[in-house]
């Protein structure tokens, strides 16, 4: 893997010719790497408001680039890397305001985010039903997996720095409450795949310090009041279920959704949560489809699975959270 490092002007002067063609274009890469925008005259804005905690080095600088060699729904989705300085973008309510607010968290593996497949088209559809979605553009690659070896030596260990984003940021959208026209009793969260596990480790570790507080924000709750899991991994083990979501009777109302043809994380990782929440007496509802694989997102297919966002609907209903 290639890394650049400052050379003072002498020393590459001594470079051979071509190499220092070549390191010049490297370095013209990285600095006009194409870089996410959310469109739509939002901004995003930066979740701390100094150097993140704990942060650390990545393998180059982030970029945004197509993927085209994994369609889905015959079209291609946007990958971002390397993010160092997490974001969020809040998408306002379309006609009239609910009260109620989402925060999404992409998937990705913990290695990049699907920022639109599963980030703002998904703030397109909660807007659209009178729903603040608070997009996040988490740090990543980060721990599960390690980009040193490209490998996952801790599978289930807690995703420290994409968990400090998140609860973060439902502090930040609680502190924006009243500004934002929002519910500070009904902010929720979203995710898909490796965003469905950050979706369950900020519904049971919302209260574990994992970085020193920051200012003010940091003083109120990062308890989501709802949760909705899409094709979520990381939480089924050979033992049985993820000691590093510690589910209890305080974990919020959950919503999950995965089709048994998911061959990325397997249809176990549902169940198994479903299987604790429900041990914990959680309010907790699943659909479980027989087709539909893994990051189907929320665009229409022939597949009844593509319906998935109109029972979430019926269900923030059913709990309270949005009115008949």
């Amino acid at each position: 893997m290639l890394r650049l490092s400052v050379l003072s002007g002498t020393r590459l002067m001594k470079l051979p010719r071509l190499a220092m063609f070549a390191l010049l274009a490297l370095w013209g890469m990285a600095a006009h790497a194409a870089v996410w925008q959310p469109g739509h005259g939002l901004k995003q804005q930066p979740v701390w408001p100094g150097t993140p905690p704990g942060a650390q080095a990545l393998p180059g600088p982030e970029s945004a680039t197509p993927v085209t060699t994994e369609l889905v729904a015959g079209k291609p989705w946007q990958s971002i890397r390397n993010v160092s300085r997490p974001t969020y973008t809040v998408y306002p309510p379309k006609g009239k305001n609910t009260g109620a607010a989402v925060v999404v968290f992409p998937g990705g593996g913990f290695e990049i985010l699907a920022i639109d497949l599963e980030g703002s088209e998904v703030c397109d559809w909660l807007t659209a039903r009178g729903i603040t979605c608070v997009l996040l553009k988490y740090r990543v690659p980060g721990i599960p997996y390690d980009w040193h070896c490209d490998c996952r030596a801790h599978n289930f260990a807690i995703p420290v720095p994409a968990l400090q984003d998140a609860q973060r940021t439902i502090r930040l959208v609680r502190q924006h409450a009243t500004a934002w026209h929002i519910d500070p009793h009904r902010i929720g969260v979203l995710g898909f795949s490796a965003g469905g596990y950050l979706v369950a480790q900020a519904s049971t570790n919302y209260d574990l310090p994992i970085y020193k507080p920051v200012d003010a924000t940091d003083t109120l709750s990062a308890r989501p009041d709802f949760a909705v899991a899409v094709y979520p991994g990381h939480l089924a083990t050979p033992d049985g279920f993820n000691r590093n979501v510690p589910v209890t009777r305080y974990t919020p109302p959950t919503f999950i959704v995965m089709a048994e043809d998911d061959h990325v994380d397997g249809v176990d990782q549902a169940q198994a949560y479903y299987n604790a929440l429900k041990e914990a007496d959680v309010p907790v509802e699943m659909h479980l489809y027989a087709h539909g694989g893994h990051a189907f997102g929320l665009r229409p297919t022939r597949l009844p699975i593509t319906h998935w966002p109109a029972l979430v609907e019926t269900w923030l209903v059913t709990e309270g959270v949005l009115s008949p």
